[in-house]
């Protein structure tokens, strides 16, 4: 558990240096989100219907730009080769690294979803379902992201190429968690969506790790 502890805060270090790398997603988070009141107008009764896709969609592409740093600057420096050899099984490196990128790119996100949810005018009483559904719903990204950088890993433009291969998995996640949210705002019950999304987090959980081990063996091989 100390080596787990250790790599998720070097990765943590590492973001808080290089802070301008970890802001850009969250910048492009708060800036495409503020943008729809201007686009479509201020209207409460245009806004608040489409408030929980706009959000889910954002946080999804505000994701997709911090993907390609999981595992590429240690590619670049040597570092991941050290840390292969090492007693720490890669799995673990891989779960490790994972939290870390939740901690600097999903968890600001959530923090800042109830001032934009507001600003969207989504209705205080979906705020909670907002929040459940982006928690489970970023950590299953993290999860989905970093196989997909394992696997553009020394490729050139490998950010796009993390992208194209992210978006079409994050599809499903991206329904249920905009689906939790609607009927929340329509006072219906989002139990059954909030429970597909966790039984997605649960399955990345379960699996991203192994196919990520594998697709770094494979990269360092």
């Amino acid at each position: 558990m100390r080596a787990f502890v250790a790599v998720m805060k070097r990765d943590l270090r590492l973001s808080v240096r290089q802070g301008a790398d970890a802001a850009t997603g969250l910048m492009f988070f708060i800036v495409v989100v503020a943008l729809f009141p201007l686009a479509i107008g201020p209207d409460p009764a245009i806004l608040g219907p489409i408030s929980g896709g706009v959000l889910m969609v954002t946080a999804l592409l505000a994701a997709t730009l911090s993907f390609d740093r999981l595992f590429q600057q240690d590619f670049d420096d040597g570092t991941l080769e050290q840390l292969l050899l090492s007693p720490l099984p890669v799995e673990f490196l891989v779960l490790a690294k994972c939290l870390g990128h939740w901690l600097t790119t999903g968890l600001p996100m959530i923090i800042l979803a109830p001032i934009l949810g507001l600003l969207l005018n989504l209705p205080a009483v979906a705020l909670g379902v907002m929040l459940l559904a982006l928690g489970l719903t970023t950590v299953t990204l993290s999860l989905l992201g970093a196989i997909a950088a394992a696997l553009t890993i020394g490729a050139r433009r490998g950010g796009i190429l993390v992208a194209l291969l992210v978006l079409p998995l994050a599809v499903p996640v991206l329904i249920f968690g905009v689906g939790a949210i609607d009927a929340a705002v329509s006072m219906g019950s989002s139990r059954p969506h909030l429970l597909l999304l966790g039984a997605a987090a649960a399955v990345a959980a379960a699996l991203a790790p192994w196919a990520t081990a594998a697709a770094l063996r494979q990269a360092m091989t």
